[in-house]
């Protein structure tokens, strides 16, 4: 085959590709290989299912319904977009007995439309609006792949990882947010083998084009004093910058501008109480008041609710460390790095977050292996106790202060209650750097 990304090469017959996809997708489930001729992004996306936690006899969940459904998609980009998608490709699905779909970044299905017959079929495996088809939830499928990947991209059939969903084909596209590139949802056509086809891979990436080119226009271009940043790296009270004004924000409010930058589709009440409290006495109304008080804050229209969500991208120093780490580029990550996130917080998902990256950035450097970055790391407040950064730097730089800060590290590791050796990025009462504000 010529092309990966797709399903059928022409003259390929289907009925023979689906047994044999077949018999392939049960020695993966049974045994965990990947037999020929099984294309490699069906293999990889297989894989990644497996590990998230996806069975092959699974179901996808409705995660949005009626009002909460309806004003979630009256307020996504995607909507600007709905009379061209149904322009360029309503006839398409109608005639041809097909849906066309669009979710958003997060798989989540907002718009399903197309020939009733066919609806009627997709709503028993809940293909409907407000269900989420993410590959971490369902699977290998085109939507929540193509979302994944940030390609286009053909599922056929037994290419599909869980069952239910077997005698369908589909196509989808990501939709880019012209500004940013941020990925903002797929535009997916799904119904029979004929889909299959290169002409229908083609077709959605040309359909997504169009979208992107239309938000473009419809889209004024950004002011400078319109640019909003969050610093939360290294500081217990976040500062962000917003439309030529400095905020600097208490601890929670720090804490749900993080999370809420972190999660641009939004999160629901319930989510934010999980992530933000351990005690699960702590009722809905506390969440609400502090959302409130922040709305007011950071002025009308930034944060709406059903669920809660920005409506201008927020870019924090966390997500520059992480883009930066993700490619390759170690040195400008630790540069950019200020210290743990917001160091004080004991929110259970700041905590996660705070331990994954510092805890990625200790990885990278003791890979990258250069004394020099790591000597930086150790001889900074978050990075003195950390006994695994400091062997590496012995190995590469055995000099007598550097070994003999390893032993006494050693000794401390040996006696009891020691904090030493903790994750870095994790209070311990012992840096007293960790509960300053910061510059």
């Amino acid at each position: 085959m010529t092309d990966p990304w797709v399903a059928l090469e022409p003259g390929a017959d289907p009925t023979e590709r689906v047994r044999v996809l077949r018999r392939a997708h049960e020695t993966f489930t049974t045994a965990g290989t990947v037999p020929r001729p099984v294309r490699s992004v069906v293999a990889d996306s297989w894989r990644r299912s497996a590990r998230a936690g996806v069975g092959p006899d699974g179901s996808a969940h409705v995660e949005l319904t009626d009002g909460d459904l309806g004003a979630y998609r009256a307020e996504h980009p995607l909507a600007q977009v709905m009379p061209l998608f149904r322009e360029l490709m309503g006839t398409f699905a109608a005639d041809g007995e097909h849906l066309l779909a669009v979710c958003d970044a997060h798989g989540r299905l907002l718009w399903v439309e197309g020939h009733p017959v066919t609806r009627r079929r997709a709503d028993r495996m809940n293909f409907v609006p407000g269900a989420r088809w993410a590959e971490s939830a369902v699977g290998t499928n085109a939507p929540g792949t193509a979302v994944t990947v940030d390609r286009p991209v053909q599922v056929f059939a037994a290419e599909h990882f869980i069952r239910q969903v077997q005698p369908w084909t589909c196509a989808a596209a990501p939709v880019h947010d012209p500004r940013t590139g941020r990925v903002l949802g797929a535009v997916d056509i799904t119904g029979g083998d004929g889909l299959a086809h290169p002409h229908s891979l083609g077709f959605v990436q040309a359909v997504a084009r169009a979208a992107e080119s239309q938000l473009a226009l419809l889209t004024p271009p950004r002011s400078v004093g319109e640019a909003a940043a969050l610093t939360a790296l290294g500081r217990d009270e976040a500062r962000l910058l917003l439309a030529g004004r400095t905020l600097v924000l208490s601890r929670r409010h720090s804490e749900l501008l993080v999370l809420l930058a972190r999660h641009p589709e939004g999160l629901t009440g319930d989510e934010l109480l999980c992530a933000l409290y351990e005690d699960e006495s702590v009722t809905p109304v506390t969440i609400r008041a502090e959302l409130a008080r922040l709305r007011r804050l950071l002025g009308p229209g930034l944060l709406v609710s059903r669920p809660y969500r920005l409506t201008a991208a927020v870019e924090s120093d966390v997500t520059v460390v992480e883009r930066r780490l993700a490619a390759g580029a170690i040195t400008a990550a630790v540069a950019s790095y200020a210290g743990p996130l917001l160091p004080g917080s004991q929110a259970p998902a700041v905590v996660r977050l705070r331990r994954s990256l510092a805890d990625g950035l200790r990885a990278a450097l003791i890979a990258r292996g250069d004394p020099d970055l790591l000597a930086d790391w150790v001889h900074a407040p978050w990075g003195e106790d950390d006994v695994e950064v400091w062997r590496a730097l012995a190995v590469l730089r055995p000099t007598p202060s550097v070994l003999a800060r390893l032993t006494e590290l050693d000794a401390q590791l040996a006696a009891p209650h020691s904090p030493v050796g903790v994750p870095a990025g994790t209070p311990t009462g012992r840096a007293t750097w960790l509960q300053r504000p910061g510059p």
